[in-house]
């Protein structure tokens, strides 16, 4: 069994906290939000929040380049932009996608964002140039996520559809309409490789088994009362945890799908407003959560 409880809980973001991401120590990691500002938390000193960076409109999706020590961060807008850390007057901004630029990932020598202008970009790692786009969709795409082992992307849209594009080409393989009755706002891997996990604004908690050229659904169940915004795995991989609208964290098994835990407002001291994104930190098993409240929970 696991079994959370609230150790912490994390302010001075003035707006709406929408991305984490990893940092350079285990214990550390970034928080982005709709005040425009960068940053950089430790667990250690948890208290100790750090603004690294600061850009103009709502910051949705983020990604720090370890091997470059640069942060991406994506924008209500459809910004995208490159923050040097070690030389911040070297930090530029792309405006390049429509509608906000809601994900960006990185692979190998590559970075791909999703707009919601429907498009998926390919830009260089080291130039910070765009090198291809491709229009996945004529709705949003709202999230990214990367199968290493088959070298696929798979995005997930808001005309309901989980794409399947080589991440060679940027060719579709194949595409899953209607996977979600609503926008499909989080995919992730499962650790094991074979399955794909997508939550969306249905509610629900689907589990995907990859084929060559199609998803499998394996189960489907309601997993919240409102939209299931992020999907974050335990570092061992037998967890995984689920931030909704709901304003409720949830975790499940990862090989049985059950519900594990839920992590409320009023018993557990959670959020009082939806909960945006959820990472869990290599240190301590930590889950970090971020929401419409402002704040982050540490859970351990």
């Amino acid at each position: 069994m696991i079994r959370l409880q609230k150790e912490a809980q994390l302010t001075g973001h003035k707006a709406s906290i929408f991305a984490l991401s990893p940092y350079q120590k285990s214990s550390d990691f970034l928080s982005a939000a709709g005040d425009g500002w960068i940053v950089a938390w430790d667990l250690l000193n948890p208290e100790l929040g750090r603004v690294i960076a600061k850009v103009e409109g709502k910051v949705f999706s983020l990604c720090y380049l370890s091997d470059v020590h640069k942060v991406l961060a994506g924008d209500m807008n459809g910004g995208v932009h490159w923050i040097d850390l070690n030389n911040p007057r070297d930090s530029y901004h792309w405006v390049h996608h429509k509608k906000g630029t809601f994900g960006i990932l990185s692979y190998n020598d590559d970075i791909f964002s999703i707009g919601g202008d429907g498009v998926l970009t390919r830009w260089n790692k080291k130039t910070g140039r765009s090198m291809e786009s491709l229009q996945v969709s004529y709705e949003p795409l709202r999230s990214v996520a990367v199968d290493t082992g088959r070298d696929l992307l798979f995005v997930g849209s808001s005309d309901n559809s989980i794409y399947a594009l080589r991440t060679e080409d940027l060719s579709v393989v194949f595409r899953v309409p209607d996977a979600h009755q609503n926008s499909v706002f989080t995919l992730h891997m499962h650790p094991d490789g074979q399955h794909l996990l997508s939550g969306a604004r249905d509610a629900y908690l689907k589990v995907w088994r990859i084929e060559n050229d199609d998803l499998d659904l394996v189960s489907a169940q309601p997993a919240h009362w409102y939209t299931l915004n992020s999907l974050a795995f335990h570092p061992s991989g037998a967890w995984f945890a689920t931030g909704s609208r709901d304003r409720s964290v949830k975790v499940w098994d990862a090989k049985t799908f059950k519900l594990a835990q839920v992590l409320e407002t009023t018993r557990d001291g959670g959020h009082i407003n939806s909960v945006n994104k959820v990472m869990w930190s290599a240190y301590e098993n930590t889950l970090i959560s971020a929401s419409d409240d402002r704040s982050l929970i540490l859970w351990k």
